[in-house]
């Protein structure tokens, strides 16, 4: 995903992020990601390939959104 774009696109209705791409808006290490999707507190990726993992961007958007509220009460 190129920089500066939004996870949301007009044309496609929930697009697949790769890891970097999560990384680009969620800004923690990849092992802390790893981790975290290990212990069930990040979304559980989709394999597209044995070596491919990719995340719905709406998946990442609501975790963002519900750290948000979280961090907010």
């Amino acid at each position: 995903m190129a920089k500066n774009t939004p996870i949301t696109n007009p044309l496609v209705k929930d697009r697949f992020l790769r890891v970097n791409d999560v990384l680009a808006v969620f800004p923690v290490s990849r092992a802390t990601w790893w981790a975290g999707v290990a212990e069930g507190r990040y979304p559980k990726g989709i394999k597209l390939s044995p070596r491919t993992t990719a995340w719905r961007a709406s998946e990442i958007e609501a975790l963002i959104d519900r750290l948000s509220t979280e961090a907010q009460a």
